[in-house]
Protein backbone atom coordinates (compact mmCIF):
# COMPACT_ATOMS: atom_id res chain seq x y z
CA UNK A 1 0.00 0.00 0.00
CA UNK A 2 1.30 3.47 -0.40
CA UNK A 3 -0.35 6.93 1.08
CA UNK A 4 -1.90 7.98 -1.77
CA UNK A 5 -4.53 4.79 -1.44
CA UNK A 6 -4.82 5.80 2.31
CA UNK A 7 -7.46 8.02 2.99
CA UNK A 8 -7.68 10.70 6.12
CA UNK A 9 -7.19 9.07 9.72
CA UNK A 10 -5.42 6.03 8.71
CA UNK A 11 -1.72 5.52 9.33
CA UNK A 12 1.23 2.63 8.69
CA UNK A 13 4.82 2.67 8.83
CA UNK A 14 7.23 3.46 5.98
CA UNK A 15 8.53 0.43 4.20
CA UNK A 16 10.84 1.81 1.41
CA UNK A 17 10.55 5.17 -0.17
CA UNK A 18 11.01 5.35 -4.27
CA UNK A 19 10.73 6.89 -7.11
CA UNK A 20 12.81 10.21 -7.83
CA UNK A 21 16.28 10.11 -6.13
CA UNK A 22 16.24 13.33 -5.36
CA UNK A 23 12.86 13.19 -3.68
CA UNK A 24 13.88 10.41 -2.01
CA UNK A 25 16.90 11.47 -0.39
CA UNK A 26 15.13 14.61 0.50
CA UNK A 27 12.83 12.25 2.46
CA UNK A 28 14.91 10.59 3.84
CA UNK A 29 17.23 13.61 5.47
CA UNK A 30 13.53 14.19 6.92
CA UNK A 31 13.05 11.60 8.63
CA UNK A 32 10.97 9.58 6.45
CA UNK A 33 12.85 6.41 6.63
CA UNK A 34 12.10 2.55 7.08
CA UNK A 35 10.17 2.17 10.14
CA UNK A 36 8.54 5.52 11.09
CA UNK A 37 5.02 5.87 11.45
CA UNK A 38 2.94 7.94 9.11
CA UNK A 39 -0.19 9.34 8.79
CA UNK A 40 -2.80 11.14 6.33
CA UNK A 41 -4.14 14.50 7.94
CA UNK A 42 -5.76 15.85 5.14
CA UNK A 43 -5.83 15.63 1.14
CA UNK A 44 -6.76 18.45 -0.88
CA UNK A 45 -10.53 18.49 -2.60
CA UNK A 46 -8.90 17.00 -6.12
CA UNK A 47 -5.88 15.09 -4.15
CA UNK A 48 -3.53 17.00 -4.79
CA UNK A 49 -1.63 18.16 -2.31
CA UNK A 50 -2.01 15.38 -0.06
CA UNK A 51 -0.55 16.53 4.27
CA UNK A 52 1.23 13.66 5.84
CA UNK A 53 2.46 13.68 9.16
CA UNK A 54 5.69 12.32 10.81
CA UNK A 55 7.88 12.84 13.52
CA UNK A 56 6.19 15.58 15.19
CA UNK A 57 5.44 17.99 11.82
CA UNK A 58 3.35 17.51 8.55
CA UNK A 59 4.70 17.70 4.75
CA UNK A 60 2.85 18.66 2.10
CA UNK A 61 3.48 15.78 -1.25
CA UNK A 62 2.16 15.76 -4.22
CA UNK A 63 0.03 12.68 -5.28
CA UNK A 64 2.54 11.60 -7.69
CA UNK A 65 5.07 11.17 -5.28
CA UNK A 66 3.01 10.09 -2.38
CA UNK A 67 2.40 6.43 -4.76
CA UNK A 68 6.38 6.22 -4.14
CA UNK A 69 6.11 6.30 -0.51
CA UNK A 70 5.07 2.32 0.16
CA UNK A 71 3.73 1.61 3.79
CA UNK A 72 2.98 -1.49 6.22
CA UNK A 73 -0.19 -0.98 7.18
Amino acid sequence: MTIFNMKVGESGTVREVGGDPRLAKRLRALGCVKGTEVKVKLVAPLGDPILISFRGFDLAIRKTDAKNIHLNV
